[in-house]
């Protein structure tokens, strides 16, 4: 089993930062694309950025420039770095992983979710 923990979610004024935080954990033998997702109020879970096992990232383009994506390969951590933020990137936000475990192929995993709000 591959459990997700996020962190680091709050609430910021406009133009403030956050940083957002996830760990996997568990019988992981590689993790393969690491992304985070957002659900705003009321609306759908839509992409926000992706970062491969190789360091290639991508953005959508409503955080393009303003948030930055990276990874720790030694300690199965994913980050969003959030900066200039806008009262629209009010949201809950998951992580997803895409790994292999020990007893299991290529799955996906979701964390539980971290809510972001963002005052004008």
């Amino acid at each position: 089993q591959v459990q997700l923990v996020e962190s680091g979610g709050g609430l910021v004024q406009a133009g403030g930062s956050l940083r957002l935080s996830c760990a996997a954990s568990g019988s992981i033998f590689s993790i393969n694309s690491m992304k985070w997702y957002r659900q705003p109020p009321g609306k759908q879970r839509e992409w926000v950025a992706s970062i491969s096992s190789g360091g290639t990232t991508n953005y959508a383009d409503s955080v393009k420039g303003r948030f930055t994506i990276s990874r720790d390969n030694a300690k199965n951590t994913v980050y969003l770095q959030m900066n200039s933020l806008k009262p629209e990137d009010t949201a809950v936000y998951y992580c997803h992983i895409v790994a292999v475990t020990t007893t299991a192929a290529s799955r996906s995993y979701w964390g539980q979710g971290t809510q972001v709000t963002v005052s004008s």
